[in-house]
């Protein structure tokens, strides 16, 4: 028999439940309270859902043909809510959070939304601190490697199994390759056998105000190297700051 763990079916709140279901706020605390979706009030009177009981509800609405209060091109479909589910099986490691972390990422807003000059800022930073020639600050769904912000690098997302960063939001501190055509992990992913032929990584994860690692500031040469101690630092600090402005969407 399958148990269902709380890793599986993670607790939302009631503003991220209303981010999957693209709706406002106010219209989630109706269907809750109406009992639409099935929640509970903590002891501070808050109340929570499971995801499940949201994704249900997409479903249901999908099936009726319903439609919603966001504008076109924010709507959830099947395919978006897909998008944040683990996958089955994965050909990548993946955090035992991997679906709590998937929500989060889900209700922050920030997958598919516009450049933002904050995180512009900071992969450019990072070039310069580092002097490598490319910089990312990535996020990573069930099924893409996503790129808020980029220098140096002509694409917008990868399939998410060519993500080294898959390997660093799993890491507390940095996750560096400084040679990827010698690693075997690495050494016939398409990011390093075709353009942008990755050789160097170094990575930080940048977390969410629940410490969930939604993805990564990077830097990426396409020569191996190592980074001096002071240049890791730095790469730290741009990370906590990327964190810190994540933390800000929640």
């Amino acid at each position: 028999m399958t148990t269902t763990t709380e890793h599986d079916d993670p607790i939302l709140t009631t503003r991220e439940a209303a981010r999957l279901l693209g709706v406002a706020v106010s219209t989630a605390q109706v269907w809750m309270e109406g009992g639409a979706l099935p929640t509970w009030k903590t002891p501070g009177g808050h109340r929570r859902v499971r995801l499940s009981a949201v994704n249900r509800l997409l479903r249901q609405r999908a099936a009726n043909g319903i439609a919603y209060d966001k504008p076109p091109g924010t709507v959830p479909n099947a395919q978006r809510t897909a998008e944040f589910r683990p996958a089955l099986a994965p050909s990548y490691p993946v955090p035992q959070n991997e679906a709590e972390r998937l929500a989060a990422l889900a209700a922050s807003g920030l997958m598919d939304s516009p450049e933002e000059a904050v995180f512009d800022r900071l992969t450019w930073l990072a070039t310069q601190v580092t002097e490598c020639p490319m910089a990312l600050l990535t996020l990573l769904s069930g099924q893409r490697q996503w790129f808020k912000s980029r220098v140096g690098m002509a694409a917008r997302e990868t399939p998410r199994e060519w993500a080294l960063c898959n390997h660093a939001i799993m890491r507390n501190g940095p996750f560096v390759v400084e040679d990827a055509g010698k690693d075997p992990r690495f050494a016939n992913n398409p990011m390093v056998t075709q353009s942008p032929y990755i050789r160097f990584y170094a990575g930080y994860p940048v977390r969410d105000a629940n410490g969930l690692a939604l993805g990564v500031l990077c830097v990426i040469d396409t020569e191996p190297r190592r980074l001096r101690e002071r240049e890791l630092r730095a790469l730290r600090e741009l990370a906590a700051i990327a964190s810190d402005e994540v933390g800000r969407r929640a």
